[in-house]
């Protein structure tokens, strides 16, 4: 990110801002399992269409998802692998400080508890 100009870093904050919603984290992680429509994403969600159709607009602004119409239906898939790549960094990098965190307290219950 260096000497990148102001338009530039806000489009990189608009990629994040995407994924900062944790509806949308669920349909890119259904997605992994291969393409599926707006009623499936939205059974499997527990959301309505409109909701989940509003979420993959966004998506597919940012580039995240593409989209194919079929007949009646429009199908979405992943269009851009390396955000998986990107949330397993994160997700891995989360469950390192949980883990720290837990054997933190671990540590201060045994103290406790010994005593």
């Amino acid at each position: 990110m260096k000497d990148m100009p102001p338009q530039a870093l806000e489009a990189v904050a608009g990629y994040f801002q995407v994924l900062a919603e944790p509806t949308r984290l669920r349909i890119l992680n259904i997605l992994r399992d291969g393409e599926r429509n707006v009623g499936d994403l939205a059974q499997m969600c527990g959301y309505t269409a409109a909701n989940v159709s509003r979420h993959l607009s966004l998506m597919t602004k940012q580039g995240l998802v593409a989209r194919e119409g079929r007949g009646t239906s429009v199908y979405y898939r992943f269009a851009d692998e390396s955000v998986y790549a990107l949330c397993d960094l994160v997700c891995d990098n989360i469950a390192r400080q949980l883990e720290r965190s837990a054997a933190s307290r671990a540590l201060f219950t045994v103290a406790t508890d010994s005593e």
